[in-house]
């Protein structure tokens, strides 16, 4: 499972810490407009940062997917037809306010009498199917491949250095997160103290005069903070996150003794054992909120009046439980894509990925497979700002091997944009390549849809892929007849670009030429995609 943390938090902390704590013709926007839009001087309404992966670039000068346009301009009151995506993920929250109107029923299946009604080979598998049974914690790949003593010697001696250096990375963080929280902590308590009251803002702390060396470090610190996080309280919220994100890495994902998967009961080596998990593919634990999260963004039902809205209406959300927290096994992979494609969706959105594979092959035979049967699969770039086409920086799965041709046409890699038009539009987690990443979307602080039928932000090309799906699905909905590979080179080739040189990894030495960090050197725009699956669909245009 991808996850990412705010490196800004990390990147002030040794400051911190020296202190001691409608239209049928292509009307997509030109090259030359884009490059002159200008760039978005105030700060985002609280609708806009709710909404802005669907905003326009134009007219609100976010880089958006123009999805309310689609809506407004093209889609109007027209029905297309359903389509079935299937979230390949963590377990998601089924009874959520507003996805469970959008959930796919499997009606060849009887709920609840233990039985394979329809003989697809899986039980009671109303919304899904869960490959991960009760067990949630696990293990990264390459912690596995050192405990279990995996593959060959060379693998196991570079699986072994990289634990060593992410063990000792983790802990690092861990400590400086917890320095830093206290550090925090401590002054808004002094600060609240000083001031008589329990919530302030940055104008207070600019207006405080104090000779007191302590007090001097506590305004420092809390505006170093207020520069990161609108609030203080979502600072220390965001803080213990990730206090428990590096606990969970130490405790579980990189510790060789730890046996997440002694519960399913498994072999998950073997792909021919296959009698394992069960039907309920719903989240075992509130913190498990990935899933419901990515579903959100595909399909929470729109205009509703709720929290959120998703990209695309006229879908069907298949809820595929195979991501835990650590590492996916590359057998519920495999096995997930098969159960998604037997069971007739046709886009699979999967929002995960790991820089090690040893069985990369059941993954890639499951992909052709899908491929064969005309589902597109969406998959996050990655979370690590790294370019992918260096062969030092794997991340599974993915369409190719060492950087040859395709060995399937269905497969989009999406990475993260950010709501900041301009040089500092590609999300600083992102992974990029003008290879192994296809496209980019909006990733960057998403709001969507959280267990228990709550609402928050997240980031991360995890993020970015089921917009992409949404997209997919609007297309597929109303063209039905295009194809898998007409869809993602519609995709590809519709979308915005610009001339301009980005950042990447958030480092600003190493900006980059748009166009080169991607294959296509575009951001997903619905709108533009919309009219040219029009133009394709009637034979106008050719891909």
């Amino acid at each position: 499972m991808t996850i990412t943390l705010n490196r800004a938090i990390l990147a002030v902390s040794a400051s911190i810490l020296l202190y001691g704590c409608g239209s049928t013709a292509l009307v997509s926007t030109p090259i030359e407009n884009i490059d002159t839009v200008p760039l978005k001087i105030s700060d985002l309404t609280e609708a806009e940062k709710k909404n802005w992966g669907h905003t326009d670039l134009l007219t609100d000068t976010i880089p958006g997917m123009s999805v309310d346009k689609a809506y407004s301009e093209i889609i109007g009151n027209k029905k297309g037809e359903t389509v079935i995506v299937a979230v390949l993920d963590s377990g998601m929250d089924l009874t959520h306010e507003d996805l469970v109107d959008v959930l796919w029923v499997n009606k060849g299946e009887i709920p609840g009498n233990n039985k394979d009604d329809d003989n697809n080979g899986y039980i009671d598998d109303i919304h899904g199917y869960n490959f991960l049974g009760e067990s949630y914690n696990e293990q990264l790949e390459m912690a596995r491949i050192v405990g279990k003593k995996l593959g060959d010697a060379s693998l196991q001696a570079k699986a072994k250095s990289d634990l060593d250096k992410d063990y000792q990375k983790a802990l690092q963080n861990k400590g400086q997160y917890e320095q830093i929280l206290q550090a925090v902590q401590n002054a808004d308590e002094e600060v609240k103290e000083l001031l008589g009251k329990d919530s302030y803002t940055k104008k207070d702390l600019t207006e405080i005069k104090s000779n007191d060396e302590n007090m001097q470090r506590n305004v420092s610190i809390l505006m170093q903070m207020l520069s990161i996080k609108d609030s203080i309280p979502e600072i220390i919220s965001e803080l213990k996150d990730g206090i428990k994100h590096f606990s969970d890495q130490l405790n579980y994902n990189l510790n060789v003794d730890f046996d997440g998967r002694k519960i399913v009961g498994d072999d998950p080596y073997n792909f021919d054992d296959r009698n394992y998990g069960n039907g309920n593919p719903k989240n075992r634990v509130d913190d498990e909120s990935h899933g419901t999260h990515v579903a959100g963004i595909i399909a929470a039902k729109r205009n509703n009046g709720l929290g959120a809205n998703g990209v695309a209406e006229n879908v069907e959300i298949m809820s595929i439980r195979a991501v835990p927290n650590g590492d996916e096994y590359d057998k519920d992979i495999a096995l997930g894509i098969r159960y998604a494609v037997d069971n007739g969706a046709k886009i699979i959105n999967g929002s995960f990925g790991k820089a090690y594979s040893p069985n990369a092959e059941w993954v890639y035979d499951a992909i052709k497979y899908a491929a064969e049967n005309d589902v597109l699969f969406v998959h996050a770039a990655g979370n690590s700002g790294e370019d992918l086409d260096d062969p030092n920086n794997p991340n599974f799965p993915n369409d190719q091997i060492n950087n040859g041709p395709e060995m399937a046409d269905n497969v989009i890699t999406v990475g993260a944009l950010t709501n900041k038009y301009g040089s500092e539009m590609v999300a600083s987690f992102s992974n990029y390549g003008l290879i192994n990443v296809d496209v980019f979307a909006p990733g960057d602080d998403i709001y969507s849809t959280m267990p228990n039928n709550e609402y928050d932000f997240q980031g991360g090309t995890s993020m970015a892929a089921p917009a992409v799906a949404g997209v997919a699905a609007l297309v597929r909905s109303f063209y039905p007849k295009l194809t898998a590979p007409q869809v993602k080179a519609i995709l590809l080739n519709s979308g915005l670009t610009t001339k301009s040189k980005v950042v990447v990894d958030g480092d600003a030495s190493k900006a980059m030429d748009f166009q080169k960090i991607s294959k296509s050197g575009k951001m997903v725009n619905a709108y533009n995609a919309l009219i040219m699956a029009d133009a394709v669909s009637r034979g106008k245009l050719k891909l």
